[in-house]
C-alpha cells in the first residue's frame, strides 16, 4: 500500500486524499507530500509555492481562483483546527459546472484536498482558530485574481457558520455572484 490513498473523487479534478499516518506513544508521522506517491495517485502537478493562513472561528475565505494563464491547482490541508473546505466547478464545458464539493478537513482527520485548475476554492473556520496550508502549482498573480461571492443564493452553500458570526474580508464581500463571474472554457 502506498503512502497516500485517494478516497473520493467527487468532481472531475477534485481528489480527497488520506495519507498513511504512523502513530505510536511518541505521537505521529506522515509524509504530507511526496511527488512520486501523488503521481501514482494520478496527480502529476509541479507545486511551486506554499501558503499558510491562520484564521479565527467564523472566517470565510473565498471563493477564490486565478484566471488563465495563471490558473492554479491546489493541495490543501489543515495543520491546526478544523475547516469546512469547498471546491466549486467553474469550467463552462464540464458536466459538473456549478456543482460543488464540501468536506471537513482537520488536524485530527489529516485529510487533504487536491483541487485542479478550473475550480474555485474557499473555506470556513469551524474551530476557535485554524492554520491552513496549501500548495499551488502557479505563483500568485494579483492581476489574475478572481472570485465568487461566498453567500450567493444560487449556490446555496451551507458554510456551517451563522450569518451573525461570519467574518468576511471587504474584498470578498465585493466578489461577483456566480452568474456574473468569469469562468474557465
Amino acid at each position: 500500500m502506498g503512502k497516500i490513498r485517494v478516497i473520493a473523487e467527487p468532481l472531475p479534478g477534485v481528489k480527497l486524499i488520506q495519507p498513511k499516518v504512523f502513530e505510536d506513544a511518541r505521537g505521529y508521522f506522515f509524509e504530507s507530500y511526496n511527488k512520486m506517491d501523488f503521481f501514482e495517485a494520478g496527480i502529476d502537478t509541479d507545486f511551486v509555492q506554499d501558503n499558510e493562513a491562520k484564521s479565527v472561528y467564523g472566517v470565510i475565505r473565498g471563493l477564490h481562483y486565478q484566471l488563465p494563464p495563471y490558473a492554479q491547482a491546489k493541495l490543501i490541508r489543515v495543520i491546526r483546527g478544523k475547516i469546512l473546505d469547498v471546491a466549486l466547478d467553474i469550467r463552462k464545458n464540464s458536466p459538473t459546472f456549478g456543482q460543488y464539493f464540501i468536506i471537513e478537513l482537520s488536524e485530527e482527520n489529516k485529510l487533504q484536498l487536491f483541487i485542479d485548475k478550473g475550480l474555485a476554492h474557499g473555506y470556513a473556520v469551524l474551530s476557535d482558530t485554524a492554520v491552513v496550508q496549501y500548495k499551488t502549482d502557479e505563483f500568485y498573480h494579483p492581476e489574475a485574481e478572481a472570485g465568487i461571492f461566498h453567500a450567493d443564493e444560487k449556490l446555496a452553500i451551507d458554510w456551517s457558520i451563522p450569518l451573525d458570526k461570519r467574518i468576511i474580508s471587504d474584498k470578498d464581500k465585493k466578489l461577483p455572484r456566480f452568474d456574473e463571474a468569469k469562468y474557465f472554457d
